[in-house]
């Protein structure tokens, strides 16, 4: 009854119903009713004025071969349990450890994954008061409380993390704007801390304690203006990306505590941050309804995906669905020396894992494989997104192939499944239209061709190319000058492609530009009065239109593989597990969506027996 194909409309025309599963290329993601997680009671939670349900997991590494824990907050009381996935039904009349906080309610916490065993976990917990707390769910105890007279910071924590690869250090930003360093190992004085300059760049400053003997915080990061909502360590550990209320993403290279780069939204604050498996990208997301895709090596934006209705909450990569596959070497177009990198390179440690292949393909400019990185999103319209970043979008700046015509055209009748198939299934690596030479945005774009968004990104990788080299930045996306692009096009590459690229360049502006705005964000007239009020104000936060965050018309915008309605509420949690999905919303529900083939010992007549996805 509930079974919904994909649509890339984003499930605006169907129902208002609940959704139990959805469809990718993979196969039927499922909701596995019984592996529902909430207050043991299961009663909705009444939501209003509380802070976002949040999910953390660690695997302790029992003997028993069930070693996943959960850890969520639901108002002022927090929860540990075994966390059973897709193997057995949740039980949830036995909390492992269940506390209830007065005057002050848990925001985010997070586990110590170095340092975990069946005996013994460490958990931070931050609050809304300013707090954080040190506790052992296993042991039940509590071992240490810090900023606990609110002397380092009044304002509520709205992220916490364990420095990757260390067992005592962990950061903690509030809503002040400020992020502090602490060590577990140091106390936090009796008196207010005072700070020392460390050092100090655009819109962001470091200072160090102040004292006789160490204590903390070890360092005070105060980054941009209003709250710094939440901040990722990198793969590696080595970088660190902040979203602010001011709408900047920085990202900073976290030992030498220097600015690698910013981005900012195209509208109001940046709620959420996630890296890609290999380091290579961020994702962010956040009031304007969009996620933005930003590269960490070019650092400029190389992507929007527009599919939510509302504030983009959570934002994160699948690192089990992130694809490499090899390419077949007689389907690469390009020059010589590019085609001979690929022969060296093609087929060499085809077992390898997916971080160092990613890796390996990011770091070189020849094609050895194809790279397809999965990431989803979740938001307060209650809908789930997923995403599929493609080498269209990665890599522009690769001349364009015969395959890229029939991309275009073939695309334009097929449907979405299938055209998501042409881009990614091994059993198509072959295909001439796999070669990576895609259009931006085609993959999952193809069937709403009419529609503005669409249109225009047949050209959007010569448009991107364009306006990146007038703007002065050449050699970033490969340094093909327009000159090149308009030969290609003049030798007839494709009908279609011209007349969509002569298309937006005359009419572009006048009817496609409001529908394409049609969605709630700034129409290209108002764009160009923001352009001239910034010029003559020189308000550097006005910065549509620059490389810090280019107008929706010069990257590529890409749609959703899916985007259902999960939930009744907002939703807060998104986590990619191996064989699951784990969502959660601010009803205090978290839910366990089965991947293809990973329903496990329940009985799959089970997984749909309830349309609103709650066991009553």
């Amino acid at each position: 009854m509930l079974i919904s194909k994909m649509a890339a409309e984003g499930g605006g025309k169907e129902m208002n119903e609940i959704k139990t599963q959805f469809t990718t290329r993979e196969g039927v993601y499922k909701l596995l009713t019984h592996s529902e997680y909430s207050r043991p009671n299961r009663v909705p939670f009444n939501s209003q004025g509380s802070n976002p349900v949040k999910v953390s997991f660690v695997n302790v590494n029992d003997q028993s071969g069930n070693g996943d824990r959960i850890c969520f907050n639901v108002g002022r009381e927090l929860y540990f349990y075994i966390y059973k996935g897709v193997r057995k039904a949740a039980d949830l009349s036995k909390p492992i450890d269940k506390r209830i906080y007065k005057g002050t309610q848990p925001t985010c916490h997070d586990f110590n994954h170095l340092t975990a065993t069946a005996e013994s976990v460490s958990l931070l917990v931050g609050f809304s008061a300013g707090q954080v707390q040190l506790i052992d769910p296993i042991k039940k105890e509590t071992s240490k409380l810090f900023n606990e007279e609110r002397l380092i910071d009044k304002s509520r924590v709205t992220c916490v993390k364990w420095v990757p690869g260390s067992e005592s250090l962990f950061l903690v930003s509030h809503a002040s704007g400020s992020m502090y360093l602490y060590n577990v190992e140091h106390t936090c004085g009796t008196t207010a801390p005072h700070y020392q300059l460390l050092k100090q760049g655009e819109n962001y400053s470091v200072h160090t304690c102040k004292s006789k003997s160490t204590r903390n915080p070890l360092l005070k990061w105060t980054v941009g203006e209003g709250a710094l909502n939440e901040f990722a360590f990198s793969p590696d550990g080595k970088f660190l990306a902040c979203v602010s209320q001011d709408g900047f993403l920085r990202v900073f290279n976290f030992d030498a505590v220097e600015l690698h780069g910013t981005m900012k939204s195209y509208f109001g604050g940046l709620l959420c941050v996630c890296w890609s498996p290999d380091g290579k990208y961020i994702v962010a997301g956040g009031e304007d309804d969009l996620v933005t895709v930003w590269s960490f090596l070019d650092c400029r934006v190389i992507a929007r995906g527009h599919g939510h209705k509302s504030w983009v909450s959570v934002v994160a990569f699948d690192h089990y669905t992130t694809s490499v596959e090899e390419s077949d070497p007689m389907e690469f177009s390009g020059s010589d020396e590019d085609f001979q990198d690929q022969m060296i390179h093609f087929g060499r440690d085809r077992a390898n894992s997916t971080q160092s292949r990613l890796s390996k393909r990011n770091s070189t400019d020849s094609r050895p494989v194809s790279v397809t990185y999965r990431f989803g999103s979740v938001g307060q319209d209650t809908q789930l997104c997923l995403w599929d970043l493609t080498e269209d979008i990665l890599f522009p700046h690769l001349p364009l192939s015969r395959t890229r015509t029939h991309t275009n055209v073939m695309n334009a009748t097929s449907p979405p499944a299938g055209a998501t198939i042409i881009t990614n299934t091994p059993s198509n690596a072959t295909n001439g239209n796999n070669s990576g030479a895609n259009t931006p945005g085609m993959n999952s774009l193809s069937t709403t061709l009419p529609r503005s968004n669409s249109l225009p990104h047949s050209a959007g990788t010569t448009t991107t190319t364009n306006n990146t080299n007038k703007a002065g930045s050449g050699g970033g996306i490969g340094g093909i000058g327009s000159g090149i692009m308009d030969s290609a096009i003049a030798t007839g590459v494709s009908k279609f492609a011209t007349l969509s690229l002569h298309d937006r360049k005359e009419r572009h502006h006048e009817k496609d530009h409001k529908r394409n705005h049609s969605m709630g964000h700034i129409s290209s007239k108002s764009s160009d009065k923001l352009n001239l009020l910034t010029k003559t104000k020189t308000d550097p936060a006005k910065t549509l239109g620059t490389l810090l965050c280019p107008r929706m018309e010069d990257v590529p915008l890409l749609e959703p593989l899916i985007c259902k309605k999960i939930a009744h509420e907002r939703l807060t949690v998104l986590i990619f597990l191996e064989d699951c999905l784990v969502t959660a919303c601010q009803e205090g529900f978290i839910c366990t969506w089965a991947r293809p083939g990973k329903v496990g010992l329940l009985s799959s007549q089970n997984q749909a027996s309830s349309p609103s996805g709650t066991v009553v």
